[in-house]
């Protein structure tokens, strides 16, 4: 693919700062590439990526923005007094609506929505790699020796039942409201359960990204002696400190993606390419 779609001037066209700073790393991650760069030739005929490439910032930065909003909303609740009755800073103690969660529950929900469609892109960058039609000289679902072994397409299968539930996550709980207590407590948050969910939803996300980074890092190593960018070999390096092997014969992969899962979780992968990012 081309990082020129990235570039800030094009960016500020459209001025959301979480879509400014995701094309801002990746313009990073990218830079000195031999790899994208072995692209640019007249054989390559491609007049435009596909959206998943192309359009990664205006989805990614999207979620960055639905994270710093869900941030705001976190900051105001952690700073408010939601008792019923409350008692108020002259003595008086009064009734009040402060204890609804609705303001906690819609920001939870949005995260829902966005894990599921982040995770949705991901998958599809995964199936790029594994697709000998799309993937521009890698082999066919990066197997060591194609029509006998595997490669990674049991991995994008176990990617694509996880977003499958991610959209399913994604239903707003906060549209669920049940009445309780003789109609009394006639409109509830749901904010519970939309927690609930989206803590299950996080969890989905981590795995898909797991499965594209593993997947990436095995594409960088088939693409030799092409060497990657600084920032995507830290990635890649990473991976391969941590005990997950390079391309090979079929193995059991249910171990290294747990283990990248793991890398993904506490920040290893975000750090790897450390300082290039924002």
């Amino acid at each position: 693919g081309t990082d020129a779609v990235f570039a800030a001037d094009l960016q500020r066209l459209r001025p959301h700062p979480g879509q400014a700073a995701s094309a801002a790393n990746l313009v990073a991650l990218l830079a000195g590439s031999q790899i994208m760069a072995s692209h640019r030739t007249p054989q390559c005929t491609r007049v435009q990526d596909a959206y998943s490439l192309r359009c990664a910032p205006q989805v990614h930065g999207a979620a960055r923005d639905t994270i710093d909003h869900a941030a705001l909303v976190a900051g105001r609740e952690l700073a408010s007094a939601i008792d019923n009755p409350v008692v108020t800073v002259d003595g008086r103690v009064e009734s009040n609506g402060n204890f609804h969660g609705a303001p906690v529950a819609y920001a939870l929900d949005f995260l829902a929505i966005a894990a599921a469609d982040v995770a949705s892109m991901s998958e599809r960058r995964t199936d790029r790699f594994l697709d000998v039609a799309r993937s521009h000289g890698l082999p066919p679902f990066l197997a060591d020796d194609p029509g006998v072994d595997s490669g990674h397409m049991i991995a994008q299968y176990t990617a694509a039942g996880i977003v499958s539930e991610l959209k399913r996550l994604a239903n707003p709980a906060s549209v669920d409201s049940i009445p309780s207590s003789a109609m009394q407590e006639d409109h509830v948050s749901m904010g519970w359960a939309a927690a609930r969910k989206l803590r299950r939803a996080v969890d989905g996300l981590t795995r898909v990204l797991a499965i594209e980074v593993l997947t990436a890092a095995r594409a960088i190593d088939l693409r030799a002696p092409l060497q990657p960018a600084a920032g995507t070999g830290a990635v890649r390096d990473a991976i391969r400190t941590a005990g997950v092997a390079g391309p090979g014969t079929d193995r059991h992969l249910a171990p290294e993606i747990e283990t990248v899962v793991g890398l993904v979780a506490d920040g290893s992968i975000a750090t790897a390419p450390d300082p290039l990012l924002r």
